[in-house]
């Protein structure tokens, strides 16, 4: 059928030929592993679509022209269907869900074949006094304490997306001072110095700092600058988290601009928005702050998810010194009546420094919806507290909150509504703003169907594609497809992927332009997308017709210039 898909092994016919007359037909003969026919290639450069086929041998792009004559063992009729390098997640949070399914189920179906993962808490290294990670592989348990370690632990049990990290400041940090709020002497910097180029020679992108939350917020701006420095020499990128995306947003792009420009290395600001009601509507200040960077050679870039409600987990409506010295001594401090006197008082009045989700939201319940794994997941907090207090009075909701955070532990995941659709297009239509999901690799099935996750798990690169291109024309196709191909590749320093191009690898996703659309909702995430037809990962098919092949084709990526 005219722009459908299909699939046309060739081996079928030289087996054929070789049973009829004893011999292959010579001019049967694939030369190519697989060759995409018809398609309308977007390269991930910019440039306007053009007519052509694509030719994969060994992993690898190694022809696109307009008629291609030889034939591919496998071939794929894309007439009506856009051919674009596969999408590069720029900002995930995988690191341990590919250890419990590598099939990356609801990262594959948006078309994602890399995942950028470590933002401010890398899967390694984990030394000194950070303690060894482990988890359950295929029913064992590993373990591991530097990031090639984790990197070979996931290679070997198979995963469909390649992968890239970071290194996280917080491992460093926490490899020094576990979990004391003290401030670190010269010996201790040395050791986190230490930590990070030793992941900087196992293949790390960068560092990445989330610097809003402990242990990341005890790290002022000069020791971020100083660990910084340390990535210099191997090319690496800064990956940051403001320290404070409401009131103190302003404040904090500079600081991240001023650890660019003074460690001289490229900063790429993650998920960049206005999280306070109270400044809604200034983001392009923020973009006037950035240009004014850029102009004096000062590389500061940003990304977006295209969603206006951020995930985030309840227990960080609590003041950062609640939560010194580790889950434990949280849950004490919570359950304690003269330390909630506290405790209240700075969520209602702030901290300095501090960003205040409950302030954020204007202290209203509804506008937090519970996403963990618990009795009230998918309701809003309004409706969780009426549900908790039916039977009672007068009952202080902050008090509320702490007997909630204390039933589950002091964690809850939660889903924030903080940030306004006009300041998010704004951000997301600059050219050196690109698109990561902020989301991991869930599926609809099995255990990783679970909580009551964001729907940028499942939905952040075809909602680009089919709500902000085709339905709202904020962004063209071409440029949409750059912000999630070779943009990404481009700030991380990943140099053969992220454009259809010879010699490329060929990672490559194949959609409908026509239907490419998100399905996942606040409400009900699990789903996912429709329009994203094939995608393929190192030469390997892992999405054929819509449908997860069950091939782990993907690799652990090392930054290429791994050693300075």
């Amino acid at each position: 059928m005219k722009g459908n898909p299909g699939m046309k092994p060739m081996k079928h016919l030289v087996l054929a030929s070789i049973l009829l007359f004893g011999c292959p037909l010579t001019a049967e003969e694939p030369v190519y592993d697989l060759v995409i026919r018809n398609g309308r290639v977007i390269d991930g450069s910019g440039n306007p679509w053009f007519l052509a086929d694509v030719a994969v041998k060994d992993g690898r792009i190694v022809a696109v022209a307009r008629v291609l004559k030889d034939k591919g063992h496998v071939e794929i009729d894309a007439e009506g269907l856009v051919v674009a390098p596969g999408f590069i997640d720029m900002h995930s949070h995988s690191d341990f869900l590919l250890l419990e399914d590598g099939d990356a189920r609801s990262k594959i179906h948006q078309g994602v074949t890399t995942e950028i993962l470590g933002e401010g808490n890398s899967a390694g290294p984990n030394m000194g006094k950070r303690a060894t990670r482990s988890a359950t592989v295929n029913g064992k348990t590993v373990r591991w304490k530097t990031l090639e370690e984790y990197f070979q632990v996931l290679e070997k049990a198979g995963t469909a997306t390649n992968v890239a990290s970071y290194v996280g400041l917080n491992n460093a940090w926490e490899a020094a001072m576990g979990k004391s709020f003290d401030r670190p002497s010269e010996e201790h910097f040395t050791l986190m110095e230490k930590v990070i180029r030793e992941a900087m020679e196992d293949g790390a992108l960068g560092l990445s700092c989330q610097v809003m939350m402990p242990p990341g917020s005890l790290a002022t701006t000069d020791d971020v600058i100083r660990l910084a420095r340390i990535i210099k020499p191997f090319g690496g990128t800064f990956s940051t988290h403001i320290r404070n995306e409401g009131t103190g947003v302003f404040a904090s792009i500079e600081d991240a601009i001023r650890v660019g420009e003074e460690a001289d290395v490229p900063v790429d600001i993650i998920h960049l928005k206005i999280a306070d009601e109270q400044y809604w509507g200034r983001m392009q200040e923020i973009v006037e702050l950035i240009e004014a960077a850029r102009t004096r050679n000062v590389n500061v870039q940003a990304n977006v998810y295209p969603y206006t409600r951020g995930n985030n987990n309840l227990v960080s409506i609590m003041p950062p010194w609640v939560h010194e010295g580790g889950r434990d001594a949280l849950l004490k401090r919570l359950a304690d009546p003269e330390t909630r006197t506290r405790i209240k008082h700075d969520v209602i009045n702030g901290v300095p420094g501090w960003y205040n989700h409950y302030t954020a939201v204007g202290g209203d319940w509804s506008r937090m919806l519970v996403a963990g794994n618990n009795r009230f997941k998918g309701l809003t907090m309004d409706r969780v507290m009426a549900l908790r207090t039916v039977d009672r009075k007068n009952v202080d909701l902050l008090d509320e909150l702490m007997d909630f955070l204390v039933e589950e532990g002091g964690s809850v995941s939660t889903v924030y509504a903080h940030h306004t659709e006009k300041d998010m297009n704004l951000a997301l239509k600059q050219p050196w703003c690109s698109v990561g999901s902020d989301g991991a690799a869930y599926a609809i099935k099995g255990p990783l169907r679970r909580g009551n996750p964001h729907p940028r798990n499942f939905g952040t690169f075809p909602r680009v594609l089919g709500y902000y291109v085709r339905e709202q024309q904020l962004l063209s196709l071409e440029d949409a497809v750059r912000k999630m191909t070779s943009l990404n590749a481009a700030k991380v320093g990943i140099q053969d992927r992220g454009q259809i191009a010879r010699d490329f690898r060929a990672d490559i996703t194949i959609f409908d332009p026509k239907t490419v659309i998100d399905k996942a909702t606040y409400t009900e995430p699990f789903q996912y997308c429709e329009g994203i037809i094939h995608v393929i990962v190192n030469g390997t098919l892992v999405l054929e017709d819509g449908k997860h092949t069950g091939s782990r084709p993907g690799m652990a990526l090392r930054r290429q210039s791994a050693t300075p």
